[in-house]
C-alpha cells in the first residue's frame, strides 16, 4: 500500500509542559539533520505529534530507519491519513489489510478516539472496519487475544490515521536540550558509548582527545575523527579536540614511579580537560570508566584521580559490564572501528604493575617537584579543534590538520 505519512511518536518529552515547544523544535530540527540529503518529505510537527509528509517517490523505510535513531523519538509508523468519513476509512482499512492476507493469518483492529465528536465510538468503529475486513478479504481471520497483526485507526481532530507497523525508537529527549558536556574520547570501544548515552538525555558533546607522537599513530588519531563521525550521525556536529600530550607524559614517565604513572597520566589528562571544559562552558565532563574494569577505575583510583576537579563527571556505563557495552558499540556502530589495531596514549604507556589503590598523598608528592601546570597551560593553548558531521570527508579534514 502507497503511504502517505510517517507518524512520529514523541515519547519521553510528552511529560514536559510549558518548555514543551521548546523540545518538539529540537526534534524536528534534529530529524531534519538526520534525514539529510533524502528527499521527498515535509516535516510537521504539533504539540502532540510529528507527521512527517511523504511523496510517491520517497524512500520510506530508509526515513523510517534514520527517524527511528534520533533521541527524542518513542516510534515511528506509515500511516495512510483520510477524511473522517467512514466509507474512506473502510476503504483504507481494506488496502492496508490486503498486505497482510496470507492463510491462515489473524488481525484485530485497534482503534483510538481522541476526537469525541466522531460518530462511531471505539467499539462500534472496531466492528464497523473489521466486519468491513472480514468482507472483503478471503484468508484473514479475527483473533482479538493474540493476532498475527493489529490495523491500528486513530480518529484525531484533523484526520484520520490507518496504520499496522509500530517501529520503535531510539528513546530519550533530543539532543540540545540538556546542556554542553566535554566528552573524554579514547580510541577504544567504552567512550563513545558513554557518548552517545548521554545525548540520549539530550546532552549536547565536544570532545577532547590526547595524544602522544611519535609515541602514537596518525591512523590513532584517525580512528577518534572516524568514531566521532559516527556518534555526529544523528546530532548535527561534534567539535573533537585533539591535545599534544606528548611533553607531558614523558614527564610523568621520568619523574613518577612506574606504578603510579596511570594514576598520573589520567590527573593531567582530567587537569587538561577541567581547563578546557571551562573554557567552552561545559558543565559536566563525561568518560567511559567502568568500575573495576581497570587498574585506573578502582575506587581508590577513581578517588585519586578525580581529586584535581571538581566538576561533574558523568559516567554512564559505571556499573555495566563489558558484554553489555560491547553490545551497545555494535548496536550505535563505533564497535569495528573503535577494535582497529591503533593505539591510544594510555594503552602504549601501560605499566606492568600499576597500583589499584593509588594514595593521593603518594601521587601529589611525587607531581609536586615538577611544574605541570605550566604544561598544561602550554597543552591547552595549542589544541587543534576540527569540527565533524556526517557528512564531513574525516579523511580530508586530518590531511588539513597535518
Amino acid at each position: 500500500m502507497q503511504y502517505d505519512h510517517i507518524l512520529v511518536r514523541y515519547g519521553e518529552l510528552t511529560l514536559k509542559s510549558g518548555n514543551r515547544n521548546t523540545f518538539i523544535n529540537q526534534l524536528k530540527s534534529n530529524i531534519k539533520y538526520a534525514l539529510i540529503p533524502l528527499t521527498g518529505y515535509k516535516v510537521n510537527a504539533n504539540r502532540d505529534r510529528m507527521y512527517v509528509e511523504i511523496t510517491e517517490d520517497a524512500d520510506v523505510e530508509e526515513i523510517m530507519k534514520r527517524i527511528s535513531k534520533v533521541f527524542g523519538v518513542h516510534s515511528v509508523s506509515p500511516v495512510v491519513k483520510v477524511e473522517k468519513n467512514i466509507d474512506q476509512i473502510k476503504s483504507s482499512a481494506v488496502k492496508l489489510a490486503r498486505d497482510i492476507d496470507a492463510p491462515g493469518v489473524t488481525f484485530k483492529v485497534d482503534a483510538k478516539r481522541s476526537d469525541k465528536g466522531f460518530p462511531y465510538d471505539t467499539f462500534a468503529l472496531q466492528q464497523e472496519l473489521g466486519g468491513e475486513i472480514l468482507s472483503n478479504i478471503e484468508h484473514l481471520t479475527v483473533d482479538v487475544k493474540n493476532p498475527d497483526y493489529k490495523l491500528l485507526v486513530e480518529i484525531r481532530s484533523d484526520a484520520a490515521y490507518l496504520y499496522s507497523r509500530v517501529i520503535k525508537g531510539a528513546g530519550g529527549l533530543p539532543v540540545g536540550t540538556g546542556g554542553k558536556t566535554l566528552l573524554m574520547l579514547s580510541g577504544g570501544i567504552d567512550s563513545p558509548v558513554a557518548g552517545i548515552e548521554v545525548m540520549k538525555r539530550g546532552v549536547t558533546i565536544e570532545a577532547i582527545h590526547f595524544h602522544s607522537p611519535p609515541f602514537t599513530s596518525e591512523e590513532a588519531k584517525q580512528k577518534v575523527i572516524d568514531l566521532t563521525r559516527i556518534m555526529a550521525e544523528t546530532t548535527g556536529e561534534i567539535k573533537l579536540h585533539l591535545v599534544p600530550f606528548t611533553d607531558i607524559q614523558k614527564m610523568i614517565h621520568k619523574k613518577v614511579p612506574e606504578n603510579l604513572t596511570m594514576t598520573s597520566t589520567r590527573r593531567m589528562m582530567l587537569k587538561i580537560a577541567d581547563k578546557f571544559a571551562r573554557q567552552i562552558d561545559a558543565k559536566a565532563l563525561v568518560n567511559g570508566e567502568n568500575l573495576g574494569q581497570v587498574a585506573s577505575q578502582t575506587l581508590g583510583s577513581i578517588y585519586a584521580i578525580n581529586a584535581v576537579t571538581n566538576l561533574p563527571i558523568l559516567r554512564p556505563l559505571l556499573t555495566l559490564d563489558k558484554d553489555e557495552i560491547i553490545i551497545k558499540a555494535k548496536e550505535i556502530g563505533t564497535f569495528d572501528t573503535s577494535i582497529q589495531p591503533f593505539e591510544d596514549c594510555c594503552t602504549i604507556f601501560t605499566p606492568k604493575n600499576p597500583k589499584t589503590n593509588p594514595r593521593l598523598d603518594k601521587v601529589e608528592s611525587f607531581e609536586a617537584g615538577t611544574d605541570f601546570d605550566a604544561m598544561i597551560e602550554e597543552a591547552v593553548a595549542n589544541i587543534e579543534t576540527l569540527t565533524i558531521s556526517k557528512h564531513t570527508d574525516t579523511k580530508q579534514e586530518f590531511d588539513e590538520l597535518l
